[in-house]
């Protein structure tokens, strides 16, 4: 067993891999993630105390999905892609996904969660992990510029400062010849009510950059192609597959517009 002492922003990405191995332990899943449930149980962290129950889980693995299906797509088009995936926590998605060896993929992460990835998740070719903050951008001469990318970033955005935020999107658009940026993003309002965000609140974490509209990313060089408020995360074969509680919540949050754009999955290209 692995124990770990994450606090703040290195504990919530503790909460989304607890998620995403409940998800897995039912008998319909939405992911399936076992290799989330397998490292649930090589880490000795008391996973109950952040605060995730059954039906908050849910919304981990609804996130997820979307962002699988497109980051999928995109690499079915462009197998000889580089992939940078930002703030990777101990995210499974480079085994979800499974690409070919013909892409090249890179987990970027504090130097302390690449270390437990590296004592948790098994080596497979062509994948990278970076021990570095996001923001600090050496890291960036480590990837190969010369394909097409791929930038992924599941609950990171609204942890980054604006400053560094922007800054990273520049540099990354400036960095590949094309690609396409999959990431959610916070509203400035879900910024303001963030404590009532159990799992944030219980890591002791705090969230900084809020994002209304997705076109707000247009003066880095990115083109919004997509966007998913909180209602459309479900496609109608997911929607089966969740509680008649998670179905309910999600078919009344289309009534309240500033909790259904409070998080949203945004889809950009460069």
């Amino acid at each position: 067993m692995e124990k770990v002492h994450f606090t703040e922003e290195k504990a919530t990405m503790l909460a989304t891999l607890y998620g995403r191995a409940l998800d897995s332990r039912l008998d319909n899943p939405i992911l399936g993630d076992r290799a989330a449930d397998d490292a649930v149980r090589q880490i000795d962290y008391d996973f109950p105390k952040l605060g995730l129950t059954g039906e908050r889980a849910a919304s981990v693995v609804l996130r997820a999905k979307p962002i699988d299906d497109w980051s999928a797509e995109y690499l079915r088009e462009h197998p000889d892609a580089v992939v940078v995936h930002l703030g990777c926590g101990m995210d499974t998605r480079v085994y979800r996904l499974d690409p070919p060896p013909t892409v090249e993929w890179f987990d970027v992460d504090y130097p302390e969660v690449v270390e437990l990835r590296r004592k948790i998740f098994p080596e497979r070719a062509n994948y990278h992990t970076i021990g570095s903050s996001v923001t600090d951008f050496g890291w960036l001469d480590l990837v190969p510029s010369d394909r097409p990318a791929l930038i992924v970033a599941e609950g990171l955005t609204m942890y980054l400062t604006p400053e560094g935020g922007e800054e990273l999107l520049r540099r990354l658009v400036a960095k590949f010849p094309s690609g396409e940026l999959i990431c959610d993003i916070f509203s400035r309002w879900g910024i303001k009510l963030q404590k009532i965000n159990p799992v944030v609140r219980k890591a002791g974490a705090t969230l900084y950059w809020g994002v209304d509209d997705p076109r707000e990313f247009e003066r880095f060089g990115l083109d919004p192609v997509s966007a998913l408020d909180a209602s459309e995360w479900a496609t109608p074969e997911v929607m089966a597959k969740v509680s008649p509680v998670t179905r309910m919540q999600l078919r009344a949050t289309k009534y309240f517009p500033l909790i259904r754009k409070m998080a949203r999955i945004g889809r950009w290209r460069f």
